[in-house]
């Protein structure tokens, strides 16, 4: 095992058009990481985005999968596997529905809640039993299908929210990785 190395992946759907789409909230984060600590995504490893380097104190492997959400587990399992990275050192951030918009949430665990990229991720892992951040981006407004608003970018009233929104959860990972996974929820669990 690599005791030394965490691996923080965003999900997200691959290229320019999907850029700025309340799908991509997790790819958004892990940009703002990388770009904070002056890390580069400018190698592909097993079919995700890669970037390398050090957060404060510790070794870090960033991914953003290039398979398109719903096959997001077969980047990241092999990933995983190769650099021999413990289950509980990877922490994936994707959107959440059920949340409002803007609303973070750290698990240590749990399972898909109906997010195709978080189930192809449990099935290919064969756990579920890493950490994980949620990131609210609220229901659609009336009877929209949730799959047509997840693919949209997130308005500009709502754009507004976000702005704070991915610097907090970029504070968050920080935490995680400073601190572990109790002091990331006890943070930002109860606001």
């Amino acid at each position: 095992m690599n005791e030394d190395l965490f691996l923080i992946v965003g999900l997200g759907n691959p290229g320019p058009r999907f850029a700025r789409h309340r799908h991509n909230v997790g790819f958004q984060v892990v940009d703002l990481l990388a770009q904070r600590h002056h890390l580069a995504f400018q190698r592909a490893e097993f079919r995700a985005a890669a970037a390398s380097g050090t957060i404060g104190e510790r070794r870090v492997l960033l991914a953003k999968p290039q398979t398109f959400m719903n096959l997001a587990g077969q980047a990241v399992a092999p990933l995983a596997r190769f650099y021999k990275i413990p289950i509980p050192q990877i922490l994936v951030l994707y959107d959440e529905l059920d949340l409002p918009l803007g609303r973070l949430r750290f698990r240590s665990e749990g399972g898909s809640g109906g997010h195709n990229g978080m189930k192809s991720l449990t099935d290919s892992l064969g756990t579920q039993a890493f950490a994980r951040l949620r990131i609210g981006i609220d229901r659609p407004p009336g009877k929209m299908d949730p799959a047509a608003y997840v693919l949209q970018d997130f308005s500009s009233d709502q754009e507004i929210e976000m702005a704070f929104c991915r610097p907090r959860a970029a504070d968050g990972i920080e935490i995680w990785l400073r601190e572990g996974i109790v002091a990331a929820m006890n943070k930002y669990n109860a606001v």
